[in-house]
């Protein structure tokens, strides 16, 4: 930011623009979430998450979800927990292997998840309506980019 508190790409140094742009997008991500429509808000982003990898790689146990999502195991458990007393996911044990607890989203949980899905979409649809195809395109490149080399770097850690 600048002394007049504005918010100024440096181009000679972008790594104090990204930092900064990085937490803006963060707070009103959060600021977004709370104040959206109702679909918006009917799972919390730990749940939407994990019904998300539920849903895209199949039912799978809770080390493989942690991993996936770079989570300590007790935290997804926890997380894993809730999501059950709110019928979301149901759990049983592994026929293969006893001590494995394997986790799969319920019917309820993915219609919330596709829900939320769906009202995440349209929110995004409308905020980049301006953008062009191009610009939209690229934008959703580099967030890849950028989250799987906060993927590496959290495996590496």
């Amino acid at each position: 930011m600048d002394s007049a508190g504005t918010r100024e790409p440096n181009a000679a140094d972008p790594i104090g623009t990204i930092e900064t742009e990085i937490a803006v997008l963060m707070r009103r991500a959060e600021a977004t979430r709370r104040s959206g429509s109702a679909p918006h808000r009917t799972l919390d982003r730990a749940a939407y998450l994990i019904l998300r990898r539920l849903d895209g790689a199949g039912a799978q146990s809770v080390t493989s979800v942690a991993e996936s999502l770079g989570l300590d195991g007790s935290t997804v458990t926890r997380q894993v927990t809730a999501m059950e007393r709110d019928g979301l996911v149901r759990r049983q044990r592994d026929p293969g292997d006893g001590r494995v607890t394997i986790v799969e989203p319920t019917p309820v949980g993915l219609r919330r998840m596709h829900g939320v899905r769906a009202a995440r979409e349209e929110l995004y649809r409308q905020l980049l309506a301006g953008w062009p195809h191009d610009e939209r395109a690229e934008l959703a490149r580099l967030l890849t980019k950028l989250n799987e080399t906060l993927d590496d770097y959290v495996r590496t850690r």
